[in-house]
């Protein structure tokens, strides 16, 4: 299949296309499955359930992907270096830092959307897609992992959690390890909810270098068959009690 044939959406009513029929490995746009569309909640419920996500640039109607293969981040392959955990304890004992979850989502999209990132010009989270996120978190659908310094926002990740599966979506920092930080926070809550893996959308080095992988699409929508149903956490809060599953000693990290 070209680009020329792929799917274009109409109203909410209309169902994606099955995700084989996505543009292939040797496409100009590996993943790119259907086009067009609205930006509703009903529709992004809709996609997520699926293994769809949207991406698209200034000027481009909305792109709807599902890549194969999938990154992913096994919560149980989190690589928590001796660097970062050092990181994270110091973090924990000095005054004035904190992690909070949800307290600040629609400024986590924000700077996510506002932050340089090396090698990219401008951001794919337009306002459109951070109006359609800031709904669903309201919604209760969408969450934000951030860290906190003397008050101040300046490291973070939003993403969206949908029975015992968190699908990532951006993160940015403001000072070092920030993001770093709230990845290391969202991978204890996740341990401590049943939540095996985070998507991760597409390879990065980064996300490599923390554990993420890649396996095929088939596999990721398997395990979403099996996680979308089931009864996720019943509330979205940090608890300093959940670094424990990473090996941290709580005592220690807050002494």
């Amino acid at each position: 299949m070209s680009a020329l044939d792929l799917h274009w959406m109409q109203n909410d009513a209309s169902p994606f296309p099955p995700t084989a029929q996505a543009l292939g490995a040797d496409s100009e746009a590996p993943g790119l499955l259907a086009v067009g569309g609205q930006l509703s909640l009903k529709r992004l419920e809709a996609a997520y359930r699926h293994g769809i996500f949207p991406w698209y640039s200034e000027g481009q109607p909305v792109l709807w992907w599902a890549p194969d293969p999938r990154m992913v981040l096994p919560v149980a392959d989190f690589k928590l270096g001796r660097s970062l955990r050092k990181t994270i304890a110091r973090f924990m004992r000095t005054p004035g830092c904190e992690l909070r979850i949800d307290s600040a989502f629609e400024r986590v999209v924000q700077a996510c959307a506002g932050t340089p990132r090396q090698g990219q010009r401008g951001t794919w989270i337009l306002p459109p897609l951070q109006y359609a996120y800031i709904a669903w978190h309201r919604a209760g659908r969408a969450h934000s992992v951030e860290t906190w310094v003397d008050g101040r926002l300046v490291g973070g990740l939003y993403g969206v959690g949908i029975g015992r599966m968190f699908f990532g979506e951006s993160m940015f920092s403001h000072a070092s390890d920030a993001s770093k930080i709230a990845l290391a926070a969202l991978v204890a809550f996740c341990r401590a909810h049943g939540i095996a893996l985070i998507d991760c959308q597409q390879n990065t080095k980064h996300l490599a270098s923390l554990g993420a992988q890649e396996i095929s699409r088939a596999a990721f929508e398997r395990h979403l068959a099996l996680t979308l149903g089931a009864i996720g956490p019943p509330r979205w809060s940090y608890d300093p009690a959940h670094w424990a599953l990473l090996g941290l000693d709580t005592i220690d990290a807050r002494a």
